[in-house]
């Protein structure tokens, strides 16, 4: 398995990688609707197979990353892992009330509040094309969730609003596991951070499958089940999330970013061939004025960062130009 990883890494093109990544996270609402599981059993097998995938090429070929996890470090891997799985809680159970394309679409809009939490908490600086990207998201989340209600759309799931509310908390947490990971990934290789947060997350469901009325069926499910679970782990995880981390590495996080806007698109037609759902002209509308704002903002950073060089540049050339 450590062969066949650094053999990926080598030959595979990083644009192909984040391809099949994005057609692989549009299969996981879609894998979580198929199973009649509770949500949150849906969520902590998920999580667990994935970190049982992961475990055997973090401890072979990452051993020495994982001894220098400092308590500093474990800590914030903590702090990653549980919001991570505040995710997982909140948006498998947001698919239970709404629609996939509503629940995708907004739980998609996690650069939102990665931008905001930045700006609030580490100061970082937000153009103004952030803020103009974050309101026209907002009006298209706000559209998308009150309008299939009002219209009373046999479309809308059991309890739109609420799901939709649900999808929106997953955003939120799904934010807050980037902004608490990041200084801890930028020190730490892929492989061991994920499987040390991933174990942390696996934990925390657990903790709160136990709590609920879940807990009586936590093994009592069909084959099917199982494969579902495992479908989840090795599609969305392995070859979805974890590789879109891995192409990170390679390529421009605002193109990561924009690429990403497509699991909302493959997500609805697979829900339109497959579960039979076919969204609402309000969904449809507000779902492409929330990804238009999601545009705008991941790539006002790459944006600014252009303009910055544009302008260093120009100032070396009338440098240049003045000492002739």
């Amino acid at each position: 398995m450590v062969h066949l990883a650094e053999r990926v890494e080598d030959e595979v093109p990083p644009m192909a990688a984040l391809a099949v990544a994005i057609v692989a996270v549009s299969t996981s609402a879609i894998l979580i609707e198929l199973s009649d599981a509770p949500s949150i059993i849906k969520a902590f097998y998920r999580v667990l197979f994935t970190t049982l995938l992961l475990a055997p090429l973090a401890v072979t070929r990452y051993r020495d990353d994982l001894k220098a996890f400092s308590p500093r470090d474990f800590l914030i891997a903590v702090v990653t892992g549980g919001a991570l799985a505040a995710h997982f809680v909140t948006w498998f159970e947001s698919l239970e009330w709404t629609t996939v394309a509503a629940s995708v679409t907004l739980v998609q809009s996690q650069p939102l509040f990665v931008a905001f939490g930045a700006w609030a908490l580490l100061d970082e600086r937000v153009t103004r094309r952030t803020v103009i990207g974050i309101g026209i998201a907002l009006v298209g989340m706000i559209g998308m969730s009150f309008a299939e209600v009002i219209s009373g759309a046999a479309v809308a799931g059991k309890n739109p609003l609420y799901g939709n509310a649900l999808a929106v908390v997953g955003a939120i947490a799904a934010a807050g596991y980037v902004l608490a990971g990041r200084s801890l990934r930028q020190r730490v290789s892929l492989v061991p951070y994920v499987t040390v947060v991933y174990t942390v997350c696996t934990v925390v469901l657990f903790g709160v499958a136990l709590t609920s009325e879940a807990t009586i069926a936590l093994t009592a499910y069909p084959p099917v089940e199982w494969l579902l679970f495992l479908g989840m782990a090795v599609g969305p995880g392995i070859f979805g999330h974890t590789v879109i981390n891995w192409a990170l590495k390679y390529v421009e996080s605002s193109v990561v970013s924009v690429s990403l806007l497509g699991e909302p698109l493959g997500s609805t037609l697979l829900a339109l061939f497959i579960l039979g759902q076919v969204p609402g002209g309000a969904t449809i509308l507000g779902g492409i004025v929330v990804l238009g704002g999601i545009y705008v903002t991941s790539t006002a950073k790459s944006e600014t960062a252009e303009t910055s060089e544009q302008k260093m540049r120009r100032e070396t050339a009338e440098s240049a130009e003045n000492q002739n």
